[in-house]
């Protein structure tokens, strides 16, 4: 066939519903994410990253700079955007077929919850990887769906799963979940015990199999490269320590305790009232629709009923934060909580596939009309929220720049100083002469990436910003070389940045004071 007619042969294979998923999520993207895309405002680590190869294998990440190569190395907020966001949704469709969503109403709002969760704000604010993680999530879902859909699909899962894992580990829970509510509706809707067992088996051997391939191609990879996992993240932790060095069951305790911190206290699921009903709302009603259920297919006389429902409340908290098993040292922030959302998509999916029955006709419409209007309350929040943040990340970088361009004039007009004088800075902001003046803190507290009055934290932050915003390469020391210095009484006599002392040469090395030391 030509390129004409295979396009057409493809155009008439796809499902309305996909192209409403596709469509909407893109789109839907677009409108909320725009800043970022048009706008070059980095983060903190952003600014080491203008050119980045993401060669991250010591973190486990192995296929990382195969998937963020597509848009090269260098930090182009459009393309990497457009590509995370056609990889996004790409997503929503897989989504849409593995849940088997017929009302286009169903899968506009999960494709809404899907780009506009602010998990995906905090991503995008890391802007330079953006693309390979999008493609991570596209990968961990269609390893779910080749399980569900083929009779050997378990093994392309397989592969999909491990170059997922390999791009980005935080996606796993997302595919652990999904796998456990298709099981659950192949027991819902299954007639034979023994093909439910089978289906599930098959989800079983897609995670063992994907894992373990995982695994060997990092060893591989890893031996080829003369490397080791690093202790960053507690990755290193992958190599089966795991939970082992502070003991089971205090991991499994954290991982409850985080579970219901974030869920009820992470200031992302909900800030408002507004998203806050609408969370109660898909709560209420898909509770609803489970008991109409189990009241219909009298579930309530048989005690593996409530055995299933035991086991998915004990259950599910840890399989949302099975990262903390795997590495119970990790700093668990927002980019590492995606799977949250998949709590409201998965409420949508059940209610449309079960909450519209003939006998409570008006039940469903009303049941209809509450999940719909709860999941727009949340995207439209979700958005806000977004915004917020990106509004705050743009200020942050507008506030760095006018205090590094003050910075900068003090270090060149210091009586001593020469091109290529050793620099000592220590890299934060004082909070005295600069007080915090963000004012997004109760909507962005959470949101990594995107929070705080400034981008520097390190030295290295100083550096990267004046060499690729003010176009001045200075030799800063690293922290090792400052140390000595940071603690000697010349030093602690010196004034905050902007102080009169607070630049100044000491033995060679000219030293910038701009922190609090406590010692002034």
């Amino acid at each position: 066939m030509t390129p004409t007619e295979t396009l057409k042969k493809l155009n008439n294979q796809i499902k309305p519903q996909w192209r409403t998923a596709f469509f909407s999520a893109f789109l839907m993207g677009l409108l909320v994410h725009t800043p970022m895309l048009l706008s070059d405002i980095p983060n903190h680590d952003g600014l080491s990253s203008m050119y980045f190869d993401q060669n991250m294998i010591t973190s486990g990440r192995w296929f990382l700079t195969v998937a963020c190569g597509f848009s090269s190395y260098y930090t182009i907020p459009w393309v990497i955007g457009l590509l995370a966001l056609f990889f996004l949704a790409c997503t929503s469709v897989v989504l849409t077929e593995l849940l088997e969503l017929k009302e286009n109403l169903s899968v506009i709002l999960v494709g809404g919850l899907l780009v506009v969760f602010p998990a995906i704000a905090s991503t995008f604010a890391y802007v330079f990887t953006m693309d390979g993680y999008m493609l991570a999530l596209f990968l961990a879902v269609l390893a779910v769906l080749f399980t569900k859909k083929y009779r050997y699909g378990f093994l392309a899962g397989a592969v999909c799963l491990a170059f997922s894992v390999g791009t980005y580990q935080a996606y796993l829970p997302f595919a652990i979940l999904l796998s456990i509510y298709c099981i659950l509706v192949k027991i819902i809707d299954g007639k034979d015990t023994k093909e439910k067992i089978k289906s599930g088996l098959n989800y079983l051997y897609m995670g063992v199999l994907g894992m373990a391939l995982y695994y060997i191609i990092l060893q591989i990879l890893l031996k080829i490269q003369g490397k080791e996992l690093a202790s960053y993240q507690g990755i290193s932790g992958m190599s089966g320590e795991g939970a082992k060095g502070q003991g089971i069951l205090v991991t499994l305790v954290s991982m409850y305790q985080d579970f219901l911190s974030f869920t009820l206290k992470g200031n992302v699921l909900f800030q408002n009232v507004f998203s806050a009903s609408a969370l109660i709302v898909l709560v209420l009603v898909t509770a609803v629709t489970l008991i109409g259920l189990c009241y219909r297919r009298k579930w309530w006389k048989s005690p593996v009923f409530f055995g299933i429902i035991l086991l998915l409340g004990a259950g599910l908290p840890l399989v949302t934060n099975i990262i903390l098993l795997i590495s119970p040292d990790v700093t668990y922030h927002l980019l590492m909580r995606y799977q949250w959302i998949l709590y409201p998509i998965l409420m949508i999916a059940f209610v449309e596939r079960y909450g519209f029955w003939e006998s409570t006709a008006k039940a469903g419409k009303a049941a209809s009309w509450a999940i719909c209007l709860s999941a727009f309350v949340l995207v439209f929040c979700y958005a806000i929220t977004d915004n917020i943040g990106y509004s705050n990340l743009q200020k942050r970088y507008e506030k760095t720049y006018a205090y590094c361009v003050r910075l900068l004039d003090r270090i060149e007009q210091t009586e001593g100083y020469y091109q290529g004088i050793p620099i000592a800075i220590v890299g934060v902001v004082g909070y005295v002469p600069y007080p915090e003046t963000d004012i997004t803190g109760d909507v962005t507290s959470g949101m990594i990436g995107i929070s705080g009055d400034t981008l520097l934290y390190t030295s290295s932050n100083y550096q990267e910003f004046m060499k690729n915003y003010l176009g001045a390469t200075l030799n800063f020391l690293s922290p090792e070389e400052t140390k000595d210095i940071y603690y000697s009484d010349e030093y602690i006599a010196m004034e905050s940045f902007p102080g009169e002392t607070s630049v100044k040469i000491i033995d060679g090395v000219l030293c910038v004071k701009t922190e609090n030391t406590g010692r002034d």
